[in-house]
């Protein structure tokens, strides 16, 4: 999202755009930032590298690096997504949520916004939200931490497909930690065949082709839901943060045609004996 914003936006203006992404990327969000002619530049590296070497660059020269979770601005408007959350709840607050973790800014400031919505007097009683994290197993530096019981997060080197979650040395991480203890939530981490799993379950269930990231979330949900961490009776929102037509490459082993047959009434009636009784 931020780098197509960036050349978006650059080629507007007329200004000359350098966009730094990890040379593993998926081929999607390549060509999105591409399209608009600017400068994308592949590193061999992860996320931490890059966001290193653009710090170096600003640094070095007159440029300005337009790192969205080193902008206030950007980190504080996170909060909307939990003001939108309580708007469409009827100003109520949910009693659990779970939101994937890169960075970490975004749970913390999902949490920030429920407890300001208080503040404000646009809800009459203090939020008890249980804020939980969800990380994939190949980038789970916090969910690590959280289980170890340690508030140090330890940097990793992330092998995972949900990509846009490969922060291996997350800023906010301690924060994180800080946000869902005080809120008795739980952190977990899922594989990539549970990411994949949740990307299924949440379009064949509810119509919605999420992002790898969205897949963490539900995979995370749903083990939580097996281990008692979410209850029943609660009503629980999990945050899915990007449409799956962003990360076609990580699906595209995994579904395709259910039959390729010939242009006939008999090739279909052959193909699906079972949809002559629906």
């Amino acid at each position: 999202n931020l780098a197509n914003a960036v050349a978006a936006a650059a080629a507007r203006a007329g200004l000359p755009s350098y966009v730094f992404i990890p040379s593993d990327l998926e081929s999607g969000k390549i060509l999105t930032t591409a399209i608009y002619g600017g400068n994308v530049v592949a590193i061999d590296g992860s996320y931490d590298d890059v966001n290193r070497l653009c710090a170096e660059l600003a640094a070095d020269r007159p440029w300005a690096f337009v790192n969205v979770n080193v902008r206030p601005f950007y980190a504080e408007g996170s909060r909307t997504l939990a003001f939108e959350t309580a708007e469409q709840l009827g100003w109520q607050t949910p009693d659990h949520v779970v939101v994937p973790i890169a960075s970490g800014s975004l749970l913390t400031k999902i949490r920030k916004g429920f407890d300001e919505l208080y503040e404000y007097g646009l809800i009459d009683e203090p939020p008890r939200v249980r804020v939980s994290g969800a990380q994939a197993e190949g980038c789970s530096p916090v969910a690590t931490a959280f289980a170890e019981g340690t508030d140090v997060v330890r940097p990793v080197k992330p092998s995972t497909i949900a990509k846009s979650l490969a922060i291996g040395n997350p800023a906010d991480g301690p924060f994180a930690l800080d946000a869902v203890r005080e809120t008795g939530g739980e952190i977990a981490a899922v594989s990539d065949d549970e990411i994949l799993e949740g990307m299924r379950l949440l379009a064949r269930t509810e119509g919605i082709f999420g992002e790898t990231a969205a897949g963490v979330t539900i995979a995370t949900l749903k083990k939580l839901a097996k281990a008692g961490v979410v209850r029943p009776n609660e009503r629980v929102v999990a945050y899915v943060t990007g449409h799956g037509l962003k990360t076609l490459d990580a699906v595209a082993d995994h579904v395709g045609p259910t039959a390729t047959i010939a242009p006939t009434l008999d090739a279909f009636a052959a193909a699906f004996p079972e949809a002559q009784e629906v």
